[in-house]
């Protein structure tokens, strides 16, 4: 995906132009240098500020060009390995705690979005929906489980009729609601934290992809094609774009490609019967579907992920035929945007926070629920730094391995994994 798919998508096309920041060009110096301008990125920036440190960014093409910029953004609870797995990777203590940071990381979007006055149309509501029997009777169980374990009770199952109620599709024979879980304007989310990171004294340098990082007396130093920053300590936060420049890191993660439409503006009449209160919806097959409404009465629909690594041909009249089995009604309506992304999967599809050297760290493998957790993964660097990592360090005890094969071959081996999981969502 070229440095331009970012003007292909519909959150770019609906914001403002902005002036990029000013690239790094000679020698600096702070006291943490962030490597990535999306959501982790600049909330770690943020909070670090915050705290009274000198923060600089690292952004190798403008804020919101990766995945933060580009994403389905529904703000989940969770993450995506789930707590059974979670349990028996770290132990039920330690996976209720990442469990309880999931939650805490929606009700810090909410302070933030407050806190600084962000206009990113953010719209609470998000429902899990059911095609076959087999997945209806997975929502019930997820659903007793959320209550009785964890004492979540804002989720709430809906059968047919309700579900068909708050989505005009026939498609779908039940779902579960969540009124603590939202949707939002990625973008307009991330520009608004990175100007409340600069009001706090952060510095962010866009077109500054960093090469690598050395050491010089002691400190971290930063490589770009055109300067050098000094730096105490260093977060990595670039998740599926940092390939070569963390290698490490690279091999712990897996880029899959994501694809998302967004139809002509329908009328709020047509848009609202789609989604008569405005929830973001997805499907629970292994090949997942995802939609919801935005501010100007679109349908903005995504999913069918590429594991190969290639943009399938004609993703968009891809995407819109399946946008079809849910909205037939939909049948006249143009797509005016198409775009891809990169989502950072681990193995385990847990997220994947550490250090490479006592004062590295590093931020990744959100596996497709990034958009609130990202926010929190940036708080939890910031206190680790400022000297208190607990609560980081509950996430660094999760095993991660790389994916196997090498580099020739972990792709391919991964696409025949995820046949199989297609199979079972034809089941």
């Amino acid at each position: 995906m070229n440095s331009g798919a970012h003007h292909l998508s519909y959150y770019w096309a609906a914001l403002p132009e902005t002036p990029p920041r000013a690239a790094l060009a000679g020698g600096a110096s702070c006291d943490v240098g962030v490597v990535g301008g999306g959501i982790a990125g600049i909330s770690a920036a943020l909070h670090l500020a915050q705290r009274g440190f000198r923060v600089t960014v690292l952004e190798a093409e403008r804020v919101g060009w990766g995945a933060s910029g580009r994403s389905g953004a529904q703000a989940l609870f969770g993450v995506a390995a789930g707590q059974e797995k979670l349990n028996r990777l770290i132990g039920a203590t330690d996976a209720r705690r990442v469990w309880d940071m999931s939650v805490e990381a929606l009700a810090l979007m909410r302070e933030l979005i407050a806190a600084h006055s962000i206009d990113c149309d953010f719209v609470p509501g998000q429902l899990h929906v059911a095609i076959k029997p087999r997945q209806w009777d997975e929502l019930r169980q997820w659903h007793d489980e959320l209550h009785r374990d964890f004492g979540y009770t804002s989720v709430s199952l809906v059968d047919a009729a309700q579900t068909r109620a708050l989505v005009d599709s026939a498609r779908y024979i039940g779902g579960m609601h969540d009124t603590n879980s939202a949707h939002l304007q990625p973008l307009a989310y991330l520009r608004g934290l990175a100007t409340a990171a600069e009001r706090a004294g952060c510095t962010i340098h866009e077109n500054s992809r960093v090469l690598g990082h050395t050491r010089r007396d002691g400190r971290p130093v930063l490589r770009t094609a055109h300067g050098e920053l000094g730096c105490s300590h260093v977060v990595y936060a670039g998740n599926a774009w940092l390939g070569s420049t963390a290698p490490a890191l690279a091999r712990r993660i897996m880029p899959v490609g994501t694809y998302i439409v967004a139809t002509e503006p329908l009328g709020e009449v047509a848009a609202r019967a789609l989604l008569p209160q405005n929830t973001a919806v997805t499907d629970i097959n292994w090949v997942l579907d995802y939609f919801r409404r935005s501010a100007d009465h679109r349908l903005l629909f995504g999913g069918r992920v590429s594991y190969s690594g290639l943009d399938p041909f004609n993703t968009a009249h891809a995407t819109r035929a399946r946008m079809l089995k849910v909205f037939p009604q939909l049948a006249d309506a143009r797509i005016e945007h198409a775009w891809g992304g990169y989502v950072d999967i681990t193995m385990n599809r847990a997220p994947d926070f550490g250090r490479l050297e006592p004062d590295v760290y590093y931020l990744q493998g959100f596996s497709g629920h990034g958009i609130a957790l990202t926010g929190l993964a940036g708080k939890l660097v910031a206190e680790a730094v400022a000297g208190n990592a607990e609560r980081f360090d509950v996430f660094t005890r999760i095993p991660h391995r790389q994916f196997p094969g090498g580099a020739l071959l972990r792709r391919p081996a991964l696409v025949l994994a995820m046949l199989y999981y297609r199979l079972k969502d034809l089941l």
